[in-house]
């Protein structure tokens, strides 16, 4: 920098004969040096402030980018967590589709065993009626036998 105020306050200007008022020019040396340290103070309150929003600047932009990071976070484990929703999911319907085929084969096995045994009660009931009627058959015919009215030779003894 060039001049200071305290330059400008203490510069000492030669006297020539018809020169400048020397009281005006110390009068405006004095503002001249006034004006300047105001600008100089305006100047650095000014940088001070450039500085503060510069370092909020970063700030924000540090939180900006955070932000930015936990969206991409955020959109990453949605993602993921879609993904594990839908894998599991199908893992249940798998699970499902396995137990369905599973109840339906112990169903179709349940149903084969019943009719075989509905067979098998079906084969005994047919033989046991044959059986009876052979049954009924031979006790109709020792009935029709006409020689079972007829008294035996030994009761015929016994009542003489």
């Amino acid at each position: 920098m060039g001049l200071t105020p305290m330059d400008i306050h203490n510069k000492e200007f030669e006297r020539a004969f018809r020169g400048y008022a020397v009281e005006e020019v110390h009068e405006f040396l004095e503002q001249v040096a006034k004006d300047m340290e105001q600008l100089i103070r305006e100047n650095l309150d000014l940088r001070e402030q450039i500085n503060q929003l510069n370092d909020k600047l970063k700030s924000y932009q540090q939180l900006e980018e955070t932000m930015h990071n936990a969206i991409l976070v955020a959109q990453q484990t949605a993602e993921e967590v879609k993904n594990n929703a839908n894998r599991e999911a199908e893992l249940i319907r798998k699970e499902a589709e396995r137990e369905a085929q599973r109840t339906l084969e112990e169903a179709r096995y349940r149903a084969s065993k019943i009719m075989t045994e509905h067979e098998e009660l079906y084969k005994q009931a047919a033989i046991f009626k044959m059986r009876f009627r052979s049954f009924i058959e031979a006790q109709l015919a020792a009935l029709e036998m006409e020689d079972w009215m007829e008294p035996k030779e030994e009761e015929e003894e016994q009542e003489d």
